[in-house]
């Protein structure tokens, strides 16, 4: 076979070659066009006239929500959304702190005959006993479910084991001295001293730890109870226009943001009476052995007799009395300050 011819030959196994009337000579290789619609007239494929098919756009992706930075805003009515409300300040100057400036302890602000501390005991103490002659103020005994520490306590009004039992400011007053007391009338100040919605009878060793600290140096050691405790501060603090400083703040809000739903507490007048009256009269003891003052008053029978000074109360076998335990201690001052007079 002539050297041209078998050229041609293998060129034409590859693509199809015209023939001189222009048809495409027959091979057994096929072009592969792309399919045309069947409404409209197949038209050639070639390289140099054929367009890319648009394609169709991409649908937008849906934006992603951004991330909560903050919790949502507290329910009103809550702890929580009382906790914003509250101005943050750093903390004034302590000059001028003494327990006098809110009045004496434990005075009957409600008017209903007894000191606010056996209206607290009678509030938060169970199986309580109430010593007779008194209108159902005065305890002598009772038990307490302690919030501080969930133990149970049993009180027993004496000068040595009243204090196993005290009546806490679950708001400070040196605290409150300085975030915003200061500015306060002093009867506001009394009022705030004997307020049933800031005080609470507990374990006594506790209460002392305490000391005047915040929510930011010290909670109750039960933690079941730390969102009533800090829920208390904050009605408090609301209550009387107080502030927080930012420490105490961030303290409170990560209490209250394991129980976001917590409500405020409120608190009202301790009724007289309840409990049970002591049968007969009262025990003798060292305490009230002693004759009557000349100017006692039947209405002071509920308690030791009023001496002008210390000395004569001391000298008629009375004493010591201690702060926050016996309505005396109010009676006489307490020149060194360490919670206990007439020692």
């Amino acid at each position: 076979m002539p050297l041209a011819l078998t050229a041609l030959l293998a060129v034409g196994a590859c693509e199809p070659v015209a023939d001189p009337a222009g048809a495409a000579a027959p091979t057994t290789a096929m072009r592969v066009t792309p399919p045309t619609s069947p409404t409209s007239p197949a038209s050639p494929a070639s390289p140099a006239s054929a367009t890319p098919v648009p394609q169709a756009p991409r649908p937008a992706a849906a934006p992603r929500q951004a991330a909560r930075s903050t919790p949502p805003a507290a329910a009103r009515g809550t702890a929580l959304a009382a906790l914003a409300s509250l101005r943050v300040k750093g903390r004034a100057a302590k000059t001028g702190y003494e327990r006098e400036v809110f009045g004496h302890a434990w005075a009957d602000v409600d008017r209903n005959g007894c000191d606010t501390r056996n209206d607290i005991l009678r509030r938060d103490l169970t199986a309580y006993v109430v010593k007779a002659g008194t209108r159902g103020c005065l305890v002598l005994r009772g038990s307490l479910r302690d919030p501080y520490t969930g133990t149970t306590i049993g009180f027993v009004r004496g000068a040595s084991t009243s204090a196993r039992v005290q009546i806490d400011h679950v708001v400070a007053l040196s605290d409150a001295w300085q975030k915003g007391a200061q500015q306060l009338s002093f009867a506001r100040r009394t009022a705030f001293a004997n307020d049933p919605l800031n005080l609470l009878a507990v374990d006594g060793p506790s209460n002392q730890r305490k000391g005047d600290g915040d929510a930011a140096t010290w909670l109750p050691p039960q933690r079941g109870f730390r969102c009533a405790y800090v829920a208390r501060q904050v009605a408090v603090k609301s209550r009387y226009g107080l502030w927080v400083t930012a420490a105490e703040r961030d303290a409170m809000a990560r209490v209250l943001q394991t129980c976001p739903s917590h409500r405020l507490p409120s608190a009202g007048v301790v009724p007289l009476g309840g409990g049970r009256v002591e049968a007969g009269p009262p025990t003798p003891s060292p305490r009230t052995t002693p004759a009557p003052h000349p100017g006692q008053t039947p209405a002071q029978e509920a308690t030791d007799p009023r001496f002008d000074t210390c000395t004569k109360a001391k000298a008629a076998g009375y004493g010591p009395y201690l702060s926050g335990q016996d309505p005396e201690y109010g009676w006489y001052r307490d020149r060194d300050g360490d919670g206990r007079v007439c020692e």
